[in-house]
């Protein structure tokens, strides 16, 4: 197999004497859509307000009505942090203006997911059996770095090309 670029998945395979056997193309056509109106834009901000509201809601539990979850409790309440915090961050990403480049709305997605944790954490520490956490930001700052991580990789790896690539070993059939 040889392929012309990486992005694509144009392959082709020459057999000894040079002809091609197989060729393989794939194209999607293209769409034009529209730009999204104001109330479209601020629908791409549920996401973010919902998870902003459980989390807010769940800090707000005095350690008296939090359940234990016996030998694992540490571990399953910190991932527990880090998924909530990783679903923001892409929940962010999502909803920040896609005028942006990819680079300047990861940034703000992951700071905005910091902020939020350190106000978070504030309000936490006046609440019931509660107190405030620097581990726990930390915490919530790594789930949302690798979540825009995967995010971001996952989001990037899938391109089309725009039309067919002409390759140097193709004939006429």
């Amino acid at each position: 197999w040889r392929r012309p670029d990486l992005g694509g998945p144009d392959a082709t395979w020459a057999g000894p004497s040079g002809l091609n056997l197989l060729t393989v193309s794939f194209h999607l056509p293209v769409v034009k859509s529209r730009p999204m109106s104001a109330f479209q834009r601020l629908l791409r901000w549920v996401p973010a307000l919902v998870l902003m509201t459980a989390i807010f809601l769940l800090s707000a539990l005095p350690a008296s009505r939090i359940p234990t979850f016996g030998p694992y409790d540490v571990y399953f309440k910190k991932v527990g942090h880090a998924v909530g915090y990783g679903l923001l961050s892409v929940s962010y990403y999502y909803a920040l203006p896609t005028r942006l480049p990819r680079f300047v709305r990861w940034w703000m997605a992951l700071g905005l997911s910091f902020g939020f944790a350190l106000t978070d954490e504030f309000h936490q520490s006046f609440v019931s059996g509660r107190t405030a956490s620097v581990r726990d930001i930390a915490i919530d700052g790594l789930g949302a770095f690798l979540a825009l991580l995967l995010a971001a990789g996952y989001s990037s790896s899938i391109t089309f090309p725009s039309r067919a690539k002409t390759l140097p070993n193709s004939g006429p059939d």
